[in-house]
C-alpha cells in the first residue's frame, strides 16, 4: 500500500518532522510502502486561478507540483502533517494544497457525483503540532484538509495533534511519539482490513 508524508513545516528537523517520521516508521511497520514531499524543498507557486485545468482536470503550471501530483494520486494513505500558524496550516502547506484545484477539477470531469460520494481514493489524515492545545487551535486546519482530501477523492479520517513549544521538545516525550507511531500504524493497518488485505 502506497503511503505518502508531506511535510509542511519550513523548519527542518522540528516537531513536525520529527512527529511525522514517527508517524511514518508506524505506517511502515502496518506493510506501507512510503514516500515523502517536503515542501519546503519545493519551487512552485500558489495556485494562480488561470482556469487552465477545468476543461481536463491537469494544472498547466510548470513547476515541483507535476512530480508532487503523482504521489498524490499514487497514494492510498496520506499523513499531511504541518505546524499551527494563526490557527491554520503553515503558508507553504496551503499554497501545496491550493494546487490541487486541478485534482478536484479532474474528480468533477471523471466522476458521477454518486461516484464523488463514495471517494475512492483512499484515507487522508493530519499531524499538527502547536504551542498549545486550545479548542480552536486546529478547527480551521481541520476544515481546509478535509476538503484537500476531498479534492483527491480520499475521505478525512482524521488527525493527531500535539503540544510542542520549543524545536525539538517533542523528543523529551517519548509517549508522544510512541502515539505517533501508533497513529501511523493502525491507519494503514485500518485501510488494508477495509480493503480486505
Amino acid at each position: 500500500m502506497n503511503v505518502l508524508g508531506i511535510y509542511g513545516s519550513p523548519r527542518k528537523g522540528g516537531n513536525t518532522d520529527l512527529l511525522l517520521d514517527r508517524v511514518l516508521d508506524g505506517a511502515a511497520s502496518a506493510g506501507g510502502e512510503l514516500s515523502r514531499i517536503y515542501v519546503r524543498d519545493m519551487v512552485f507557486s500558489g495556485c494562480v486561478e488561470c482556469g487552465g485545468c477545468d476543461e481536463t482536470g491537469v494544472c498547466i503550471v510548470r513547476d515541483d507540483m507535476q512530480e508532487a501530483y503523482l504521489k498524490l494520486v499514487e497514494s492510498r494513505v496520506i499523513f499531511l502533517a504541518s505546524p499551527v500558524f494563526f490557527l491554520g496550516p503553515s503558508s507553504q502547506t496551503k499554497a501545496f494544497i491550493d494546487r490541487a484545484q486541478a485534482l478536484w477539477r479532474r474528480r468533477m470531469i471523471t466522476k458521477t457525483a454518486s461516484e464523488r460520494k463514495r471517494r475512492a481514493g483512499g484515507a487522508g489524515y493530519l499531524v499538527m503540532a502547536a504551542a498549545t492545545l486550545g479548542p480552536e487551535q486546529f478547527r480551521g486546519s481541520e476544515l481546509t484538509v478535509k476538503y484537500f482530501f476531498d479534492a483527491l477523492d480520499m475521505s478525512y479520517n482524521g488527525a493527531a495533534f500535539f503540544k510542542a513549544e520549543q524545536k525539538g521538545s517533542i523528543l523529551e516525550s517519548p509517549e508522544e511519539l510512541d502515539r505517533a507511531y501508533e497513529f501511523g500504524k493502525s491507519a494503514v493497518a485500518a485501510l488494508t482490513a477495509e480493503e480486505g488485505g
